[in-house]
């Protein structure tokens, strides 16, 4: 069977937006007929790379940044989420520096696949945003990575040491590269794509025009590479074969 889509998603844990997009995503995922051929990995993108790398109250961050308008925005993404089933606890969330999660999830990508990134993903959204996780410290990421099914010997010894740190590095340089500014963005088979946390329906639409565009691009490989030097050959039928 061939692969009907791959989907790159760019995002940040530390990102309201993204774990509304990744839930509405997921959703249009379950209602796409091919669905479970799709191919989903997650790209990392740091909203604020030069955050420290410490523990601070969320209202205390937002505060800082948006002043005033801090609460409502809150208010707003909060009520948002639960109409989605997320829960937003702006009240426990701590901010901190999210490299070394976006480190765990290639970690879990290049050595568990990319259903294990995405369950990991989901579940640091989920602890972030509603139990009050700390993205950076060690113990909370390995209970995390643990409860998705990471071996946690294996998970305590990558995140005490530097590996993939550079790489991750590059990787979100490669993405501003390619003009990636503000996440999430959903990029796919490399061509197409689809910018913030849209409706469900939206989704669903870019997985079932862009199927059908990658179906018709196979379909037209196929025929050239059938055709060559004015020959076309007809695949063998009853032990022989023709060619006009």
């Amino acid at each position: 069977m061939r692969r009907a889509v791959k989907v790159e998603i760019y995002s940040d844990i530390a990102c309201p937006w993204c774990y509304v997009g990744k839930t509405r995503f997921e959703r249009a995922l379950a209602a796409f007929p091919k669905g479970s051929s799709v191919e989903v990995v997650y790209r990392p993108f740091q909203l604020d790379p030069s955050a420290p790398h410490e523990a601070r109250p969320h209202h205390e961050v937002l505060a800082a940044k948006y002043g005033p308008r801090a609460a409502g925005m809150d208010r707003q993404i909060t009520a948002l989420g639960a109409g989605e089933g997320i829960t937003f606890d702006f009240d426990t969330v701590l901010e901190n520096n999210s490299l070394l999660a976006h480190r765990l999830l290639r970690f879990a990508l290049d050595e568990y696949g990319p259903e294990a990134q995405v369950k990991l993903k989901g579940r640091l959204m989920a602890a972030h945003f509603g139990e009050g996780m700390d993205i950076g410290d060690h113990e909370h990421l390995t209970d995390a990575a643990v409860a998705v099914g990471l071996d946690r010997d294996a998970v305590a010894a990558f995140l005490s040491g530097d590996e993939l740190h550079d790489e991750v590095l590059d990787e979100i340089d490669e993405a501003r590269q390619l003009g990636i500014s503000a996440v999430p963005t959903f990029v796919f088979e490399g061509k197409w794509a689809v910018q913030g946390g849209q409706e469900t329906s939206v989704f669903l639409q870019a997985l079932e025009q862009v199927a059908k565009d990658t179906a018709a691009a196979e379909i037209a490989d196929d025929a050239a590479g059938a055709c060559a030097d004015g020959v076309c050959e007809v695949p063998a039928t009853g032990g022989g074969a023709a060619a006009r």
